[in-house]
């Protein structure tokens, strides 16, 4: 029964439908895996139980009415707390939201329940999900469940560590400098984010408005890649809210071939080496795609040693710090230049040093797209180092996150899968970096990555039961 229900989502979805397990049945033991495990993580902050039960009663009682279950039918999932979702609690991490309840789903948690997902409850995230560390004021910090003492990353940090310790099937999380790929990585598990354009950002903290909206994406993560490509389709596509999204087909990643994919790997983005860890799995997971016939070559895209200042530009005060004082004022938190200093060292900016950054991130995105002219993909570490100790993201060790830093600027889609373990247990990601669109192509790669390293392992926690 554990394996069941711990299992692959495509696995457990189908042994609902099936009735060999109830919603019921699925949805009590994921609720008593969470009472066991997240005082240790706090990683779920809002548990949405007594109508999560109601709603899996409801789903086996349409189901044995025959009624047509959706492809997530009775299916239990946690939804990062920078999505609204009605009824329950959605605070953003921010102090003006503690108690808000949203009336509206967000689009993706009502695509989700549309297709028969049961909410548990929210992940934890830092406030607004500006943060590599998932810690905010109303609920503080999330914790790695591989090492307690390690950040699970940020910003998508308590989907990573509840996923990862078997508490959550799935999650959604946001990603606008790595905060999906990030925590898979420190986490273990698997997430995609996908072309900028694919997922309405409706109903999520950072809003769909706003000349930096394209920096932000959403997507799946879950403990297995062949998940993902299941969640996927589920939530992409318009809405007729969010402006930027484009009703472009998804492609099928079993339909893709590897041989022939032209792929080019590196370890080293000019800004900071990988440990030599994480460079040998990149390494070794560079073999294994060549061994399946894709060809490789040791190469970089020239330019990306700029990922940091740009992204860093663009973030910090190029606007001087509108787009964060709205997101507040949104969320109704109070906040002084002192406060504001928090998110990312905001510095005042013009009209002009706007323009300018702008343009050169047309130039960035451009150069970017004439390197891909010649490759499928791109191989390379999520992060220069596994996950870290509580407390240490800035300073010394934030160039190493540079690596998912270069993929917002380009809105390119890149997926994450489990490699290798480094010291202590810890898990080591890598990044599967695709052309626009090509989800399908990043996915395949991942899946046969996952599929010669082993991909997700147990933490040393209290068993699944």
């Amino acid at each position: 029964m554990s394996d069941l229900l711990f299992g692959p989502v495509t696995t457990l979805a189908r042994a609902i439908r099936q009735g060999q397990v109830s919603a019921v049945e699925v949805v009590e033991a994921t609720l008593r895996r969470i009472t066991s495990i997240n005082p240790g993580l706090n990683a779920v902050v809002t548990l949405a139980a007594e109508d999560a039960l109601n709603q899996a009663r409801a789903a086996d009682e349409k189901l044995a009415q025959g009624q047509a279950p959706g492809p997530l039918h009775g299916l239990p999932m946690t939804i990062k707390d920078s999505l609204d979702t009605a009824g329950v609690v959605s605070t953003w991490g921010t102090p003006g939201r503690a108690r808000y309840i949203p009336q509206r789903d967000a689009t993706v948690v009502a695509r989700l329940r549309a297709a028969g997902a049961i909410l548990l409850g929210k992940s934890n995230t830092p406030e607004l999900t500006l943060s590599y560390e998932t810690d905010n004021p109303i609920f503080g910090r999330t914790n790695n469940p591989y090492d307690l003492a390690r950040s699970p990353g940020g910003s998508s940090g308590g989907a990573a560590a509840i996923i990862a310790a078997e508490g959550s099937p799935f999650d959604i999380g946001s990603d606008t400098g790595g905060s999906i790929r990030l925590p898979a990585h420190a986490c273990g598990i698997a997430g995609i984010k996908p072309t900028s354009g694919r997922v309405p950002r409706t109903g999520h903290a950072i809003s769909p408005m706003g000349w930096l909206n394209r920096l932000t994406q959403l997507g799946p993560m879950a403990r297995f890649v062949g998940d993902l490509a299941y969640l996927l389709p589920l939530i992409a596509g318009p809405d007729w809210h969010d402006p930027a999204i484009v009703p472009m087909p998804l492609g099928d990643p079993r339909a893709v071939e590897l041989k022939g994919l032209r792929l080019a790997v590196h370890t080293d983005n000019g800004i900071r080496a990988a440990e030599p860890a994480v460079a040998k799995v990149v390494l070794a997971a560079a073999v294994a795609l060549e061994t399946a016939g894709a060809i490789v070559e040791e190469e970089r895209p020239p330019g990306i040693e700029a990922t940091v200042d740009l992204l860093g530009s663009l973030m910090r005060g190029a606007d001087g710090g509108a787009w964060v004082k709205s997101i507040l004022t949104q969320a109704a938190t109070t906040f002084d230049q002192s406060s504001l200093d928090r998110y990312l060292g905001l510095k005042e900016g013009s009209a002009g040093q706007m323009a300018d950054q702008i343009a050169r991130w047309d130039r960035f995105r451009t150069d970017m797209l004439a390197f891909m002219a010649g490759y499928d993909l791109i191989l390379c570490p999520v992060n220069a180092y596994p996950a870290l100790p509580h407390g240490t993201f800035a300073g010394e060790n934030y160039p190493g996150f540079s690596y998912t830093m270069t993929y917002n600027l380009t809105g390119w889609p890149a997926a994450v899968v489990r490699c290798g373990t480094a010291a202590g247990g810890l898990p080591v990601g890598v990044q599967v970096v695709a052309r626009p669109w090509r989800e399908d192509v990043a996915l395949a790669a991942a899946q046969h990555l996952e599929q010669t390293f082993g991909g997700w392992q147990r933490p040393l926690l209290p068993p699944a039961s």
